[in-house]
């Protein structure tokens, strides 16, 4: 499941608050979401192995409990996509900066009366005498 559909969900990223405080059994994961959500145990345990087939989660037996934790795995390959995003994003906004300032620059030595201002227009700088 692709990293984005994994975090699209509310449950699921509740969960991962809950673990990014530390491990927690999950029984315990179960009776938050449960008292937040309104949903089954059956229901937390399918978001919690969804956060574990996509590696966003580990667990290990301890006992007859199981204990969940964050795994860096999945918010690794999250931070990898945003990135690829900010790049490409990145220098559209950049030239897009350029555009506004060259068009700044234009409008500051253009004539007086070609720099009129939509949002000053229909203003006079007069001030009232009393």
């Amino acid at each position: 499941m692709h990293a984005f559909d994994v975090l699209g969900d509310p449950v699921r990223r509740r969960i991962l608050e809950l673990l990014a405080d530390g491990e927690r059994p999950a029984g315990a994961v179960v009776e938050v979401i449960s008292g937040e959500f309104g949903i089954t145990q059956p229901a937390v345990s399918r978001h919690l192995r969804v956060l574990r087939e996509s590696g966003f989660a580990t667990v290990r037996a301890e006992g007859a409990r199981r204990l969940y934790a964050v795994d860096r795995t999945g918010i690794d390959d999250a931070e990898r996509q945003l990135a690829r995003y900010r790049a490409h994003w990145s220098q559209r906004l950049d030239a897009l900066h350029t555009e506004v300032a060259r068009g700044a620059r234009a409008r500051r030595g253009a004539p007086a009366d070609d720099t009129t201002d939509d949002a000053t227009e229909g203003t006079t700088d007069e001030t009232e005498t009393t």
